[in-house]
């Protein structure tokens, strides 16, 4: 291989590197009720009925025991409470079910099964045909929404809480409108005097029917003597789901990302977070939340005022190989005898639908306004409102073939019927340069050790045929940014999650094609399991498409058409290693763009031979 191929190998290598690499840290996507198919409902899990036999609205017993609070050894649990057992409750409405502990009054999972007109849920999981569970990674010593008594580096509270059933009926109708269950536990607390005094720690869960976002209310009530809570500068600290789910492998889903989004009011902040890290976040914040590409949680404090401005996002691994992702909100110390802090914490999917309803009062259930959650949707940027095009073109074209796979390919064809009079004009100054190839050399050869006369001969050539040598830069930068905005949209848009293009190949275009596994365990180093079709579809088409726009290109010197071969042949290649694990909607967009668009060089061809 010739030296300036290796070059320009290595140098377009870098290239591709830096822009998705780019991509990853710059721009790292009303449900129908089935009333008598979930009607909400609050009830004991099996586990729990089998361990009690007493009325789930009597104060359950536990086996006190001391909290793990090796940094805040001036609170111990009360030894003067019943012996208490540990048990398990569940709060169903019609999208969500929750199923709490009354060890440290935490979730334990929060199953998504919302469905559809069709009664089809629509957030499946694959992988287990079951609503998608938003919390994975649960530990006894690290659960979700759990508290810890002090700052984000102590153990969360472990003790056995009692817990009540607080559902609110509707006077004229029974039917239950706000689904609640509360858990409380007394506390023994020294204060900075050296006097005892007491607390109690209460936590209120509160969830609506047709609502995504549940409301938690923390309570510290202190007794008589109680002078406030400070466990080192904090009252305690809030953290969420150790990993949010579904599960997915990073090393083959390398298109999978977890994401820290704070918003100030103003703006949004996104930041995508590596593995085995603790790190702080330490700017002003109204909400912050944790996301993926498909799914989030967001936690958003009524009083921010009494929230440090210190948020926590850890990323460490304690179950197996699987890795946290977890942030961790400190509440200030508390300098009164009794505080309710209220938040809404939104768990369910990052789609646009969903999301906007928080930013007028009327649309969600809560009577929300202004908060805008809908900032934290994965964006383009600048190229947003290209997204907001596209998504229109896709959604309405999709209401009438029901079918995202079809859509994705008319919405490409409609693009390259749009941009065929710049692609043509360019196309045909390409073949008009052809024939001036033997000036072109002649001139280059006669200018060699002149460079400026050189391009002063050159423009003077272009000039006397009516050729403009930017006109083939234009179509490509539209392509690209085009590309840029569709790489987004396809790798986050909610919809494309678990819909089927054709059945048995592409069966979710959210994740990349499958006609079988490869081998038994794969192929580890490259991060692929699965044999994949459409990536060798659209590198043949990659390649003849760059075949056939060769032969009217206008490569005059060994060293570019050197160049010229590097990028027929390497660039589809690398797209090929790069983009094997890709969205299927992703690839099916560039495929069928080369195919439609190696159609209308064929056509541009045979117009200028004729001409």
């Amino acid at each position: 291989m010739e030296k300036n191929t290796v070059w320009a190998i290595g140098l377009s290598t870098v290239v591709l590197v830096g822009f998705f690499a780019a991509q990853t840290f710059l721009f790292p996507p009303e449900p129908n009720q089935n009333q008598a198919e979930t009607q909400a409902q609050v009830e004991k899990s099996e586990s729990a009925e089998n361990a009690s036999s007493g009325s789930t609205e009597s104060v359950l017993s536990e086996n006190a025991v001391n909290s793990d609070l090796s940094e805040a050894a001036s609170i111990s649990s009360s030894s003067t409470e019943e012996s208490l057992s540990e048990e398990t409750f569940t709060v169903t409405t019609n999208n969500v079910r929750v199923t709490f502990t009354n060890r440290g009054g935490d979730i334990i999972s929060y199953e998504l099964i919302e469905k559809d007109e069709r009664g089809n849920l629509k957030n499946r999981d694959a992988s287990t045909g079951k609503g998608v569970e938003l919390i994975e990674n649960v530990t006894e010593k690290n659960r979700a929404f759990a508290l810890s008594l002090g700052g984000a580096t102590h153990a969360i509270v472990n003790d056995i809480f009692n817990a009540k059933i607080l559902d609110e009926k509707d006077a004229a109708t029974g039917e239950v409108k706000n689904h609640k269950i509360g858990f409380f536990k007394k506390y023994t607390y020294k204060n900075a005097d050296g006097s005892d005094s007491e607390f109690t720690l209460v936590k209120t869960y509160t969830f609506k029917p047709n609502d995504y976002t549940f409301k938690l209310d923390i309570t510290i009530d202190g007794g008589e003597n109680f002078k406030g809570l400070d466990v080192g500068g904090a009252a305690y600290t809030l953290r969420t789901a150790p990993q949010i789910g579904p599960k997915y492998n990073p090393k083959a889903d390398r298109y999978e990302y977890r994401q820290l989004v704070s918003f100030n009011g103003e703006k949004v902040k996104k930041t995508n977070i590596g593995t085995k890290q603790t790190k702080n976040y330490e700017r002003d914040w109204v909400w912050t939340a944790l996301a993926g590409k498909y799914f989030e949680f967001i936690v958003y404090p009524e009083n921010k005022a009494a929230m440090a401005s210190t948020v926590v996002y850890d990323s460490q691994i304690e179950v197996g190989e699987s890795t946290n992702a977890q942030l961790k909100m400190t509440r200030k110390a508390l300098d009164k005898t009794q505080a309710t802090d209220t938040y809404y914490i939104y768990a369910g999917p990052r789609n646009e639908s969903e999301l906007k309803k928080y930013v007028s009062e009327d649309k969600n259930e809560w009577g929300l306004s202004g908060v805008h959650f809908n900032e934290s949707l994965q964006t383009s940027g600048f190229l947003y409102w290209l997204e907001v095009v596209l998504k229109f073109l896709l959604e309405n074209i999709n209401k009438v073939v029901h079918n995202w796979g079809v859509s994705i390919i008319i919405v490409t064809i409609i693009l390259k019927i749009c941009l065929f009079p710049i692609t043509k004009k360019s196309l045909e100054g390409t073949q008009k340069m052809q024939k001036f190839q033997p000036k072109m050399q002649e001139i280059q050869a006669k200018y060699k050790n002149d460079p400026q006369k050189m391009q002063m001969e050159t423009a003077k050539m272009y000039k006397e045929i009516g050729y403009n040598p930017m006109s083939g830069c234009l179509p490509m930068l539209f392509q690209f940014v085009i590309l840029f905005a569709m790489y987004n949209l396809f790798n986050n848009y909610f919809e494309f999650r678990g819909a089927s293009f054709i059945s048995g190949w592409i069966d979710d275009l959210s994740q990349g094609d499958h006609i079988g596994p490869i081998f038994e365990h794969g192929l580890p180093i490259l991060g692929w399991n699965q044999i994949r079709i459409l990536p060798v579809i659209y590198v043949i088409s990659q390649l003849l498409f760059g075949k056939i726009t060769q032969n009217g290109g206008t490569a005059s010197s060994a060293q570019n058409a050197s160049q010229m071969k590097m990028m027929m042949y390497g660039m589809p290649i690398m797209f090929f290693f790069l983009f094997y694990n890709a969205p299927a909607g992703l690839l099916l967009y560039w495929t069928v763009s080369n195919i439609f668009q190696l159609g209308q060089q064929i056509v541009i061809n045979k117009m200028m031979k004729n001409k």
